[in-house]
């Protein structure tokens, strides 16, 4: 059978797809179609996949390439040992778990020199397969010793009966410890009802470090949270916890004998009894513990990313205050409040730094300059970050607000990752001539103006939106986080004229020269007027536009088309559309109102289907919206502004900041975010916080409980 049409059905059932949708998927990337592309505009070819079902597919054709490719160098290895038998490679071929693989190919794996291969070498080997012969039903009783005495040798290094049989029973216990079916099943048996143990080293004591909770903590393997079992490794990492998995010692050693003690002899049972207490405890222990636990992090890590990526989408996906213009602040005390302002385009065009925050004087004079700036710009957003004097400098801008005829929006920004940017090469590269601060300043503003335009710029991991972020695999957390950032760009559509390079290169089919390339183009010649003019951009061939046209915008463009998300490859069928029901394409806004009379049959081609002429319509009922959700934002509460502000019983809004597996941050204004436990978010079960709560809702909350010792605020959603 062709081992692509193995996988392919293979993949098919495992997934519950259709054997078309996943030959026509795997074809398309490997033309070098991206996922975003793929689910957007190829959905007559995949029967319609969405992102998550093309993305667990090409994971999945990952996995199991790259099982197929183990699976010939390891029958390659075993045949080159002239030990293949036609039994283990059907077992081999038809393996679909690496895990599986590898228990199948350990007894032919070379091996460094073990204490059986030294009593080969004493040439013992005759005296172990002896003993196993005699390991079978109804076998007869014989001398033991007897046997064994005829092994011994002083040239060899067997100077006794005991030294024969200790070396047969080295051999013995490697064979038996490589066993695939006894590695499966006691790797079963540790996951199913083994028990994760801590305690705290006697080096610290009670209420000395943050992994309390962790001082004599059971949980079953199979059972733990990935939050806490990537809490205990840390612990363990950083030399304040001990951690074991407990079993039932005795169970196994049972087992064993039932599996391999075939004989009723006592003599072969005296013999076998403590070889398999050594093999398991010697050989397979260790290696098992340490495979459940590389098992169980996988599984946490997966989780824990899981969530990452959740909260990220709905960071990146947040809803913009729109492109505005901006007075943006970086608040603080003594080195006073950077601000900053931009455009109604996110251009720089300003910054002073004042101290409100002192002296009288002072604050009048900042009062004086803050309300040049919004009368000079016409500002109508203004954006403080949330850090240090984050709270005091609301209220002082509040009071300004307070004396203006026309008041413009007042947003506190979360800065998570603003310092982050401030000193990255893309900032130094936008801004060489600026202090770190003001570059920050002028990321918290264009935060509010466009959160997904701006945070493509920072490494998600400094978002502040995470949890053990640095203890799970970091290859696949960058993957994982690299798609959500890719799949949220492709989603919302990115202004061609005004994005930046950071941003273009998530754009399906744009690699970070073509973005570039991009950039400089616009900087030499001014606006693109049309999407195919993007073709002269040099390295930008016809498969890259393929890819990446629909997904860039021209507002103002020559043709209306280029600022939606119709691709030019179905700009010929929206033009007999729009002949047939009388719009000319300059007046597509009004499409909307004739949308009922088209009869979509009429419009289906070898190439064009009904879900894409679904997806056009729906476009041109709502031309080049975005389709982020309305713009929302939290508002503080006045006179909190630290811990020791609120009290208990307090009703506040607030705005989520982090959703983990145990409930959800809140920032409600104090510089500390309060929790709401899981327990807490609803009148109801909550098996999932994501299902109620997500980064950036505005939320209601009451106080629950304080402890400005630990920083640690309970809050409640039952109001």
């Amino acid at each position: 059978m062709n081992p692509m049409l193995n996988i392919s059905q293979i993949l098919a059932q495992e997934l519950s797809l259709k054997p078309f949708q996943v030959e026509n998927a795997l074809e398309l990337f490997f033309e070098g179609a991206t996922i975003p592309f793929v689910a957007r505009y190829r959905k007559e070819i995949t029967g319609s996949l969405d992102e998550i079902q093309l993305r667990d597919l090409s994971e999945r054709y990952t996995y199991l390439t790259e099982l197929e490719d183990r699976k010939k160098s390891i029958l390659e290895a075993i045949a080159s040992q002239e030990k293949l038998t036609d039994e283990l490679r059907e077992q081999i071929e038809t393996c679909l778990q690496k895990t599986e693989l590898e228990d199948l190919y350990l007894p032919y794996k070379p091996k460094r020199r073990t204490r059986a291969t030294v009593a080969k070498e004493k040439g013992l080997e005759p005296l172990a397969q002896f003993i196993a012969n005699f390991n079978q039903p109804n076998s007869p009783s014989f001398d033991l010793n007897a046997e064994a005495k005829k092994y011994i040798s002083e040239e060899k290094g067997v100077k006794t009966i005991e030294d024969a049989l200790n070396g047969a029973s080295d051999i013995l216990a490697e064979i038996l410890s490589e066993k695939a079916n006894l590695r499966a099943y006691l790797r079963e048996y540790l996951i199913n009802r083994g028990v994760f143990v801590s305690l705290v080293k006697e080096d610290y004591p009670e209420g000395s470090t943050k992994f309390e909770m962790y001082r004599q903590y059971r949980e079953n393997v199979q059972d733990i949270k990935p939050h806490n079992l990537l809490a205990l490794l840390r612990g363990e990492t950083e030399g304040i916890l001990k951690v074991e998995i407990e079993f039932d010692q005795d169970f196994v050693q049972s087992h064993l004998e039932s599996q391999e003690i075939k004989t009723k002899n006592p003599i072969i049972i005296k013999f076998y009894q403590p070889m398999l207490k050594d093999a398991f405890n010697r050989l397979m222990k260790t290696s098992l513990i340490s495979e459940v636990r590389s098992d169980r992090k996988t599984y946490a890590d997966l989780e824990s990313i899981k969530t990452f990526e959740s909260n990220l989408r709905e960071l990146l996906l947040a809803s913009p205050a729109g492109m505005k213009p901006t007075l943006a602040i970086d608040p603080g005390f003594r080195t006073g409040c950077k601000v900053s302002v931009l455009s109604e385009t996110g251009k720089f065009c300003e910054y002073h730094t004042i101290f409100p925050h002192q002296a009288e004087g002072q604050r009048q004079e900042s009062a004086k300059k803050v309300k040049q700036l919004i009368d000079k710009y016409k500002i109508e957003l203004i954006a403080i970050g949330n850090g240090t004097a984050g709270r005091e400098t609301d209220e002082f801008i509040t009071e300004i607000i307070a004396k203006l005829e026309r008041k413009p929006i007042k947003v506190m920004v979360n800065e998570s990752g603003a310092s982050i940017y401030s000193a990255s090469d893309v900032a130094r590269q936008e801004f060489p001539d600026l202090d770190l601060t003001v570059r920050g300043a002028i990321s918290i503003g264009r935060r509010l103006q466009d959160p997904l335009a701006e945070l493509v710029k920072i490494d998600p991991k400094s978002i502040g939106v995470g949890q053990y972020q640095h203890d799970v695999d970091q290859k696949l957390l960058k993957k994982k986080l690299d798609d959500t950032v890719e799949s949220c760009v492709n989603y919302v559509g990115v202004e061609l004229n005004t994005a930046s390079k950071e941003l273009l290169t998530f754009v399906s089919g744009i690699t970070p020269t073509v973005a570039q390339n991009i950039v400089n183009y616009r900087n030499e010649n001014g606006a693109f007027k049309t999407r195919k003019e993007l073709l002269k951009v040099a390295k930008l061939g016809p498969k890259a536009f393929q890819q990446a046209a629909g997904f860039l915008r021209i507002r103002g463009g020559v043709n209306p088309l280029d600022n939606t998300a119709v691709h030019p490859e179905s700009y010929a069928v929206v033009e007999i559309m729009a002949k047939d029901v009388g719009v000319t394409l300059n007046n597509i806004s009004q499409f909307k109102d004739k949308i009922k009379s088209v009869k979509l049959d009429k419009y289906v081609t070898d190439t064009i289907g009904t879900p894409t002429l679904k997806d056009i319509i729906s476009e041109l009922e709502k031309p080049g919206r975005d389709p982020r959700a309305e713009f929302k934002y939290a508002t503080f509460r006045e006179g909190i502004k630290e811990i020791s502000d609120l009290k208990i019983g307090m009703e506040l809004e607030g705005s989520v900041t982090n959703v983990v597996a145990f409930g959800a941050f809140v920032d409600i204004g104090v510089h500390q975010d309060g929790l709401v436990h899981i327990s807490q978010l609803a009148d109801q079960f909550v098996d999932d916080p994501n299902k109620f709560v997500k980064v950036g809702q505005v939320v209601k909350v009451r106080v629950m409980e304080i402890n400005e010792k630990l920083k640690r605020i309970s809050l409640t959603m039952k109001l």
